[in-house]
């Protein structure tokens, strides 16, 4: 008894040395990033390396602004990963409940065939999906931003997932007093899935947030880019102004970053609770 308890100790010490390693892994480059975003020219090629300034530049973030045309890069980012996010949480929630309540024939094929596509790597749609935004016209523009990206596989599923585990005695309650589907969906079910909502919004924003290859294939104006994208060209105007680019990264993961410490439970209870039933 005494020698598994010992060695329950072990390996709950053990596990938190790892963890530990592993925090300071990730958040390493995150802390390299800001103390270079604050270091001058000439400190940020000193040897040996210092990670603390004693003399900190915030200059460089109003350096940076001067540059580079910020402003806008940033509404374009929030207002990509707004309309994407609404897009895809209302087409995620409306397939989510025909496949968890509304009965048709079919329905777990089509479902299973959903899933399957989430095998297929991102890459191999981009050239189908640039050939036919670019039929469309929509080449350099903000739905070529925001449209192929409202339907997601992953949101669906675990959208569903989540109504799959709300009683269905809610939903035939609700029909014996007249509600609708629609009326049912509405006012019980979307309430009662608050948690996988913010978990699928959060992620998303994230991931619209983050972007950039798609970006940089259907922009070539300064008037369309993202902030991922006006950061790659700031990288090529700056060259080796090190110190600037830093701050100009920390700039665009701050909004971000303080997004997802306020949400981040979310993701958690969503995704816990979308495991209920499957």
């Amino acid at each position: 008894m005494k020698f598994c308890r010992k060695n329950n100790e072990q390996n709950s010490i053990l596990g938190k040395v790892l963890i530990l390693i592993g925090a300071v892994i990730t958040l390493f480059p995150f802390i390299w990033m800001i103390s270079t975003s604050l270091k001058t020219g000439q400190q940020v090629y000193e040897m040996p390396p210092k990670l603390i300034t004693t003399t900190p530049q915030f200059s460089n973030y109003l350096e940076v602004l001067k540059r580079v045309p910020f402003e806008k890069y940033f509404w374009n980012s929030v207002f990509v990963s707004l309309m994407v996010t609404i897009g895809t949480l209302v087409t995620s929630i409306l397939a989510a409940f025909a496949f968890s309540r509304i009965k048709f024939f079919g329905r777990d094929v089509i479902f299973s065939i959903f899933l399957a596509t989430m095998m297929v790597p991102g890459e191999v749609l981009v050239i189908p999906n640039y050939v036919t935004l670019a039929k469309l016209g929509w080449i350099n523009t903000r739905l070529a931003l925001i449209a192929p990206w409202m339907v997601s596989v992953f949101a669906i599923f675990l959208m569903r997932q989540y109504f799959l585990g709300i009683p269905e005695s809610y939903y035939y309650s609700a029909k014996i007093d007249g509600c609708n589907d629609f009326t049912y969906l509405w006012r019980i079910m979307v309430p009662l899935a608050k948690p996988a909502i913010l978990t699928i919004a959060l992620l998303k924003v994230i991931y619209s947030w983050n972007e950039f290859l798609w970006p940089l294939l259907v922009t070539n104006t300064p008037e369309m880019r993202t902030l991922p994208v006006g950061l790659a060209v700031f990288s090529t105007e700056a060259g080796t102004l090190y110190h600037l680019l830093m701050a100009a990264a920390a700039m665009i993961i701050l909004p971000i970053l303080i997004l997802y410490f306020a949400l981040s439970k979310h993701i958690i209870n969503g995704a816990v609770k979308s495991g209920i039933k499957g």
